[in-house]
């Protein structure tokens, strides 16, 4: 049983830790406010960016010679999964949600045959990942010197992608990374980013399909499309990275938060403890006082 100057410790170790908890939640809803601003900020541009290279590619697909990116390269053998996690951790389940998400797929991909490579971005994402799919990580990518995300980031990680599937090492290329809901709520996504995943072509607001804008290109169609599923890659995986730091601080906000309520219900369970136990000294010390009087 603690004695008395135990608890006292236990009691102002845990207030050390709820200071640190509460500071670290400060922390994080500060950089969440920016990090959530980017985020959204970056979703219509993307979105726009999809709906182009749809609207372009309903031309170009079913002719001959089209972009490996926009088609593929008629097999379906070799998978790369890049794996988008955090830096650090303290922010409860986002690096573990994401890293189980592209497990569950490798380990789907293994017993389908296929091969499977895994490219992390981030530390945690290889630490979670190193035991059970170690053999299966081919690069590995670390943002710790990054201060503020800018889209030469994106940029270097999208061409380390582009170098390995012109080198023929992958068929398949799929993006994992959480996408950002709200402070409480962050959804793990996978993105399929070669060949490019695009939604259908939509018909302008008030217009049929035959009564849709007829478009004259220069240069032509298949340079344009080329040029732009390239640019597209870099948009997308800097999209994954602005949704992964705001979904990283809502995260830790959340975590901290958590954390230092149960600190201040530890604090007044060993508060209580400590009272009874001082009471119960207090009280027994009067019962051998007064036995011992009463004897004399």
């Amino acid at each position: 049983m603690p004695s008395l100057k135990d608890l006292r410790n236990r009691i102002a170790s845990v207030k050390a830790t709820r200071k640190i908890t509460k500071a670290m939640q400060m922390v994080a809803a500060a950089k969440l406010r920016r990090a959530q601003e980017a985020a959204i900020a970056a979703r219509p541009y993307a979105e726009r960016m999809d709906a182009v290279l749809a609207n372009l590619a309903g031309r170009v697909t079913n002719r001959e010679g089209a972009s490996p990116l926009l088609v593929g390269n008629g097999k379906d053998e070799t998978h790369l999964l890049v794996v988008m996690t955090a830096e650090r951790g303290l922010c409860g389940g986002f690096n573990s949600n994401i890293a189980k998400l592209a497990r569950a797929d490798a380990m789907r991909l293994l017993a389908a045959g296929k091969k499977v490579k895994i490219m992390t971005v981030g530390r945690k994402g290889a630490d979670n990942l190193r035991r059970d799919l170690g053999k299966q990580i081919v690069e590995r990518s670390d943002l710790r010197h990054v201060r503020q995300l800018a889209f030469t980031d994106a940029e270097a990680i999208a061409d380390k992608v582009l170098a390995m599937f012109e080198a023929g090492e992958f068929d398949i290329a799929t993006l994992y990374f959480s996408e950002f809901k709200s402070v409480i709520a962050q959804k793990p996504t996978a993105l399929q980013l070669i060949p490019t995943k695009l939604p259908e072509a939509k018909p302008a607001a008030g217009k049929t399909e035959n009564a849709a804008a007829v478009y004259e290109y220069e240069p032509d169609e298949e340079t344009i499309l080329g040029l732009l599923l390239k640019r597209n890659i870099s948009t997308q995986v800097f999209r994954a990275l602005l949704e992964n730091a705001a979904s990283e601080q809502g995260a830790r906000m959340s975590a901290m938060d958590n954390a230092t309520r149960n600190a201040g219900d530890m604090i007044n369970k060993l508060t209580i403890k400590y009272n009874r136990m001082r009471q119960a000294n207090i009280t027994k010390e009067l019962i051998e006082i007064i036995s011992g009087a009463e004897a004399l």
